[in-house]
């Protein structure tokens, strides 16, 4: 018997490439923060893209007695088929029906909208294709593309056109290795509802090319007064579509952790391939939870529309009064969003001493006021931040106060801020106030 001969070397495990590769960018930023916010101020965090952070907004009874009950059921505590039960895939498609056609089978149930997101582009994109993002955009595309070899590229979107997609831009970033386009809609982090018409240019440019979309709708049916939601799949002809939604925002149950894939080919582009790729995919976690899926056709049918009336309500005062509040202060110019539950704002540095970049602007920031925002650097957008508007309104108005504050004390013409009520109203010397999208005072 031969027997292996001893070899003495030093331990060597490293680990994979996917591993290595792998980063969330906004995570990444969050922890290699240096500073700590101010010991006198309350900390108030305008980050997290959690509505159920501060405990002001919660799901409704219904939501809440669905789970109870599933929780009681056998069938609720075993392994259910990797791409879902049958009744909750059915209840998807019926709730899903605003996006066109859709049968149980067309239906992906997966572990959250970002698991969702991961298997869209796992299914059509390889190692050394490439895959078209906003900019700026939610960068979970980044963390879940680059670990497996594919590339983003990133379109524009137009700040001054409520953050419309610059279709020139969108198709000259097409490519022979370009996999797929990903329209968020209504946006993270910008807050925009695009109109039918925008979303039919933006389907044409992927007929011609013949490059299907990625659907990012998770927040689909939360916009604003005078906006409607259109589900792109809803008016595309030819292109298809891989829709991911989840209960996760419209539900305010994101640590639930439940999402779909829809899949939209009216024209059978995919063909059997790839929504076989989607069930084989969907075997490497063995499914989502069974206790939301036995809850899931209970959740969709029974949560009433007041319920989401009021959310909604809520979010848009809150970002009424947000908007009013900070296109007044010196060096910031904020879009007043149409939908979502985010304010992106323009950082004007030229206005401000002292300040180097939008990273420098949220650490000051914090380390002063003990204000946190995120940095336009976690969606590829520099000189911005975003904001997040499912705060209580009491605690969102203070943190505009603070902001103003902060700003005014790194202002580079101090000479023209007057204190107006206690809040100060700042009208630079060579620009007007930015009033892109008029809103009723609700101060």
């Amino acid at each position: 018997m031969s027997r292996r001969k001893s070899v003495s070397k030093e331990w060597e495990v490293r680990a994979s490439t996917l591993a290595r590769k792998t980063n969330n960018l906004i995570r990444d930023i969050i922890q290699n923060l240096q500073v700590e916010p101010n010991p006198e101020k309350q900390l108030i965090a305008l980050s997290v893209g959690d509505p159920t952070t501060f405990g002001n907004l919660n799901p409704p009874e219904q939501v809440l007695q669905a789970v109870r009950e599933s929780v009681d059921l056998h069938t609720s505590r075993g392994y259910g088929p990797s791409y879902g039960y049958p009744e909750a895939r059915r209840a998807v498609a019926q709730y899903s029906a605003h996006q066109g056609d859709v049968s149980p089978d067309d239906v992906i149930l997966c572990s959250g909208c970002s698991h969702a997101i991961e298997m869209a582009i796992t299914v059509l994109a390889d190692s050394g294709q490439n895959i078209l993002v906003p900019k700026p955009g939610f960068m979970i595309y980044k963390t879940l593309a680059e670990g497996l070899g594919i590339e983003l590229k990133y379109y524009r979107l137009l700040p001054h056109q409520q953050w419309k997609i610059d279709l020139e831009d969108l198709e000259c970033q097409i490519d022979d290795d370009t996999a797929a386009i990903v329209v968020i809609n209504p946006s993270n982090p910008c807050g925009s509802v695009y109109t039918k018409e925008h979303l039919s240019d933006v389907l044409d440019i992927a007929s011609r090319n013949k490059i299907p979309i990625i659907a990012d709708e998770i927040y689909e049916h939360m916009v604003f007064s005078g906006n409607e939601f259109s589900a792109i799949s809803s008016l595309s002809k030819d292109v298809p579509v891989l829709t991911c939604g989840g209960l996760t925002k419209r539900f305010l149950v994101p640590g639930w952790r439940m999402g779909w894939v829809i899949v939209h080919d009216r024209q059978n582009v995919f063909g059997k391939e790839v929504r076989k790729g989607l069930t084989n995919l969907s075997a490497r976690i063995v499914g989502p939870n069974t206790i939301v899926q036995r809850a899931l056709p209970s959740i969709l049918s029974l949560t009433p529309q007041s319920f989401f009336d009021d959310v909604i309500l809520f979010i848009e005062n809150n970002a009424k009064m947000a908007y009013d509040m900070l296109r007044r202060v010196v060096g910031l110019r904020p879009t007043m969003p149409q939908g979502a539950m985010y304010m992106m704002i323009e950082i004007k540095m030229a206005q401000l001493t002292d300040i180097k970049d939008d990273l420098d602007f949220v650490e000051r920031l914090m380390c002063e006021q003990s204000v946190f925002c995120l940095p336009g650097k976690c969606f590829e957008y520099p000189n911005y931040m975003r904001i997040v508007l499912t705060v209580p309104n009491d605690i969102l108005r203070e943190a505009c106060k603070r902001i103003d504050a902060f700003c005014r004390d790194h202002a580079a013409q101090r000479e023209n801020i007057k204190a107006v009520d206690n809040f100060a109203v700042t009208l630079p010397a060579d620009e007007e106030v930015y009033c892109e999208n008029e809103v009723p005072s609700v101060l």
